[in-house]
C-alpha cells in the first residue's frame, strides 16, 4: 500500500509556460504520468472501439492508454500542432496490442466533428464508446475585463458545442452497451474568475450530460461525466504561470494535483459493464474536494 498523499509528486511546479495554444506534453520538463509503468488491463473493454477526443496528451492519453490495455481499439482526436504528441499516445495503444487512428481536426469546426466520427465508423465499423474529453483553457486573467468575446466564444466552441456535435454525430453508430462520456471538472461546482470562460462550460458539461442520459438510455446507450480536480497536464503548464503554476494542486485536501494515471480508471469503469446501472451521473475525481 501507498500513501495517496505522497505517491505522486508535490508542488511547487517549475514549469515555464509553453508555445502552442494548448500545450505539448512533449515540451513539458515535468512530465504527467499517463500509467505507461503502471497501469494494468483486465480485459473490461474487450474489443471494442473508442473514440477519445483531446487524446493526444494528458487524461486523454492516459484513457487511450487504459482503453487499449482493456482490450480496445481507439480512435485519437487532436489539433494538428500536437501531432507529435499524438504519436505518442498512438504508439502506447499499439504497444497494447491494439488498434490506433489517428485523426487530427480542432472541434471549433462542426464539419471537423461530423469528419472524426465519420473516420473512426469508416475504419472500424462502430463506435462503442465516445469519449468527449477535449478542451481549450486560456491564460489565467484578472477578471473578466480581459476575457474577450473571442476567447469565450472559442472556449464555447470547444468545449461544449463540439460535445453537441460529436454526440449527434456518434450516436447512430453506438450499438446498445455502449456509452458516451464526458470530462467535465470541479469547476462547474468551485468556478475560478481567472478561467470563468472555462468553468462556464464545464457547468454546462453536467448539464448536458444530465440531459443526453434520458433520451440516450432510449437506444440502450449510458451517458456519464467524470470531474476531475486539478491534474497536472499540458493545458494547466499553459494557462497558469508564477506562483499559481508553483503551487497548483496545493489546494486539494491531499495538498498535491492528481496525474492523469489516475484518472483514467474513472473513464474505464464508465465505459464498462461494472457501471451498467450508472446513468446520468457526475463523478468526482477530485482527492476529497467536494462537488457543489
Amino acid at each position: 500500500m501507498s500513501d495517496p498523499r505522497t505517491d505522486q509528486e508535490q508542488p511547487p511546479f517549475a514549469e515555464r509556460p509553453q508555445n502552442g495554444e494548448s500545450g505539448l506534453e512533449s515540451r513539458m520538463r515535468e512530465k504527467p504520468d499517463h500509467g505507461e509503468d503502471s497501469y494494468v488491463g483486465a480485459n473490461r473493454l474487450q474489443d471494442r472501439v473508442a473514440l477519445i477526443t483531446g487524446a493526444d496528451s494528458g487524461i486523454g492519453r492516459a484513457v487511450a492508454l487504459a482503453y487499449a490495455r482493456e482490450g480496445a481499439d481507439v480512435a485519437i482526436n487532436y489539433l494538428e500542432s500536437e501531432q507529435g504528441d499524438a504519436e505518442v499516445s498512438a504508439d502506447l495503444v499499439r504497444g497494447a496490442g491494439r488498434r490506433a487512428l489517428l485523426i487530427p481536426g480542432d472541434l471549433a469546426d462542426p464539419e471537423v466533428c461530423r469528419r472524426i466520427v465519420e473516420q473512426t465508423v469508416s475504419t472500424f465499423g462502430r463506435i462503442d464508446v465516445l469519449v468527449n474529453n477535449a478542451a481549450h483553457q486560456g491564460k489565467a486573467t484578472e477578471g473578466i475585463d480581459e476575457l474577450s468575446h473571442e476567447r469565450v466564444e472559442r472556449t464555447f466552441r470547444v468545449n461544449i458545442i463540439a460535445m453537441f456535435d460529436l454526440s449527434r454525430e456518434a450516436l447512430p453508430h453506438i450499438p446498445p452497451g455502449g456509452s458516451i462520456i464526458n470530462t467535465g471538472s470541479i469547476q462547474a461546482y468551485q468556478p475560478s474568475a481567472p478561467i470563468l470562460d472555462y468553468a462556464a462550460t464545464k457547468g454546462a458539461i453536467v448539464a448536458f450530460t444530465k440531459g443526453l442520459a434520458p433520451h440516450a438510455i432510449e437506444k440502450g446507450v449510458r451517458v456519464n461525466c467524470v470531474a476531475p480536480g486539478p491534474v497536472w497536464t499540458p493545458l494547466i503548464a499553459v494557462s497558469f504561470e508564477g506562483e499559481k503554476l508553483e503551487k497548483f494542486g496545493a489546494q486539494s485536501p491531499m495538498k498535491r494535483p492528481a496525474q492523469p494515471a489516475e484518472l483514467a480508471p474513472a473513464y474505464v469503469f464508465l465505459a464498462s459493464r461494472d457501471a451498467s446501472y450508472v446513468n446520468g451521473e457526475v463523478l468526482g475525481v477530485t482527492g476529497g474536494s467536494p462537488l457543489g
